[in-house]
């Protein structure tokens, strides 16, 4: 019989991890759920899965512990995780997607997932008709509106958690207490490009684009 660890050496491209939306969730609970549910995959214990969430407001910074923040307070908690990338906010009316995925058992080199994790966030905007694009030496997603998707990811042990956060309807004071990731660029929302569908039906159909990339 072939173990689960010997499964996940050989598993196929094809193969698409199980979606899961979590709804509305505080930021550290879920970090912590990635933190074991990755170690189980590397230890092949458990199977890739994509998380994905609503948060209650909190600004988090990566493993570098970089504060970005205008001003001496802050109207929500300040958690500093073990991701990449700097300062930014997470809460309501933005979507969190959290791969869990084995890049070593898929053949995928860390440069070429953080491409395609995204663009298919680009293919998801694209979808509801909204334009967007990568900009070289910025991670995330930008519109000639401003940056509208930011990517910070953790690999440990060959296996990527963390992953990236879609403004769709962010309330736009929550962004001007900081420097958002460092680049005091403009941030912005697909709600002022469309009229979004429901956080669930939306995060479902980036899923579906981030599997397709990943697939291919």
């Amino acid at each position: 019989m072939q173990t689960p660890s010997a499964r996940t050496r050989t598993r196929s491209k094809q193969y698409s991890p199980v979606f899961e939306w979590l709804d509305r969730q505080p930021y550290e609970p879920v970090w912590r759920q990635m933190q074991v549910r990755a170690k189980a995959v590397a230890n092949g214990k458990a199977e890739e899965i994509v998380w994905s969430c609503e948060h209650d407001p909190v600004y988090s910074t990566g493993r570098r512990g970089v504060d970005n923040r205008l001003g001496e307070k802050l109207s929500a908690p300040f958690i500093t995780a073990d991701r990449g990338g700097e300062t930014t906010f997470h809460g309501p009316g933005q979507i969190m997607l959290y791969p869990v995925i084995h890049l070593r058992g898929r053949g995928l080199g860390v440069k070429q997932y953080v491409c395609l994790l995204e663009q298919s966030c680009v293919d998801a905007l694209a979808s509801l008709g909204v334009q967007s694009r990568l900009r070289d030496g910025f991670p995330g997603v930008w519109t000639e509106q401003g940056k509208i998707a930011a990517l910070g990811v953790r690999i440990t042990h060959g296996v990527a958690y963390h992953g990236m956060a879609l403004n769709v309807s962010v309330e736009p004071l929550w962004f001007a207490a900081i420097k958002p990731c460092g680049i005091g660029m403009p941030v912005t929302n697909v709600a002022l490009f469309c009229t979004p569908p429901p956080l669930c039906d939306l995060a479902k159909i980036w899923y579906a684009h981030f599997c397709l990339r990943m697939n291919v």
